[in-house]
This record gives C-alpha cells, sequence and structure tokens, in this order.
C-alpha cells in the first residue's frame, strides 16, 4: 500500500528537500506541497491524503492552525508536525490540535520516514528530543476532568487501564505487550479500541488524558 503524504513548509528548498526524501520510500509519494496553513488545507481537501506533513511557523495560517482544520476534514489525514522549535507550548499545542507527532527538523531521513509511517499507521511518534518534554508537560497538567471524561474511564475495563498506564509512560507495543504477557499484535488491536473508548486520535492525547487523571502513577 502506498502512503500518500502532502507537504507543508513556506520554504521552497525544505518543500522540495522534504519531498526528495519522501519520495525515496518506495511506499510513499507525495501528492501535493503547500506554502502556508491555508492552503495545506486546501490541499488536504483536494487530495485526501494519509499524512500530512506540517511545518509549525508559516505565513497567514501557520502549522498548528492547520492541523485543526485539517483534522476537521470529513477524510482527514494524520498530521505530523516538523519544525525547528521543541518548547513545550509547541508540543502541547501541536498534541491539543490533534497532530500524531512532533520531529524536529534536523531529524535523520530515515527517522522521518519512519514517523510518516508510523503515524499513517495510527501512531504516534515523537522526536526523542522532545519526548522529555512533553512527558513533564503532561505531568504538570491539571488532573481536573470533565463529568464526560470520569463516565469514560470509569467505564473502562482493567485491561483497558492497565495499556492506558503503560501508554503514558511511553512504552511502544513491543514493551506493552512484554509487560503484560500478550503479543504485539494483541496489543496494537487493544490500543486501537482504547483509543476509540476514550476519544483519542493517538497515543499521546491518550496519554494526555491518563496524566490529568493520574494514571501515569
Amino acid at each position: 500500500m502506498v502512503i500518500h503524504v502532502l507537504i507543508a513548509d513556506d520554504s521552497e528548498i525544505v518543500r522540495r528537500g522534504l519531498s526528495d526524501i519522501v519520495e525515496a520510500g518506495d511506499d510513499l509519494h507525495v501528492v501535493a506541497q503547500a506554502w502556508d496553513g491555508r492552503s495545506a488545507v486546501d490541499a488536504a481537501r483536494q487530495f485526501s491524503p494519509d499524512v500530512a506533513l506540517l511545518d509549525i511557523r508559516m505565513p497567514g495560517m501557520d502549522g498548528l492552525a492547520a492541523t485543526r482544520e485539517i483534522r476537521a476534514l470529513p477524510r482527514p489525514p494524520r498530521v505530523l508536525i516538523l519544525t525547528t522549535f521543541s518548547s513545550d507550548e509547541y508540543v502541547d499545542e501541536a498534541v491539543r490540535a490533534g497532530a500524531s507527532g512532533f520531529l524536529l527538523k534536523d531529524t535523520p531521513p530515515e527517522e522521518l520516514l519512519r514517523a510518516v509511517r508510523q503515524v499513517a499507521e495510527g501512531m504516534a511518534t515523537l522526536d526523542p528530543a522532545v519526548t522529555g518534554r512533553v512527558l513533564e508537560v503532561l505531568a504538570g497538567q491539571s488532573a481536573q476532568l470533565t463529568a464526560a471524561e470520569k463516565q469514560v474511564l470509569e467505564s473502562l475495563a482493567d485491561r483497558d487501564l492497565q495499556v492506558l498506564r503503560l501508554i503514558a509512560r511511553g512504552l511502544s507495543n513491543a514493551d506493552i505487550g512484554a509487560a503484560l504477557h500478550i503479543s504485539e499484535g494483541t496489543v496494537k488491536g487493544q490500543v486501537s479500541r482504547l483509543l476509540a473508548k476514550v476519544g483519542a486520535d493517538n497515543r499521546v492525547q491518550a496519554a494526555r488524558l491518563a496524566y490529568r487523571a493520574g494514571l501515569e502513577r
């Protein structure tokens, strides 16, 4: 299966470089390029990519605003944020906007391709340079939950809660499987069902909920 990718960056040189990297993957294909947030939203609507690779700082509508609009489309692609900035504010805003991943622009090409594939499969990915920051941000957020969130968490089975706690600790599917003595394939199915139950688009959003509920402890 070919993964269709949209690239949005205000620098033509960066767009061309990213396009060359993505096209180097036999299973990846760039279907459109955009130069700002508004053109990225329009391209996502027109070409229905599987993954949108967006810069944060673009003229007019930035990558975060574009992410919110793209994720609200009838057939929304997964969004992978690519930027030179790694501040806590950007990371948290990207997660809340619905992004599935956050990478720095100095990410090696092979890691970028791996991230695109992971995001296309519904997994979340974070650059190692920002993972610690994300967990710190999540840990520092208020534990106050809405009534609806409390009801959802109370309805979860014990195994769901176990998986949610392990996601909040940053464990991969393989690590979760080892911890629970089940196969990686079984974990993948359980994680997908859990995300649907809690209304999360990806693992980072699920971890955010778990931290707010104090489940990571």
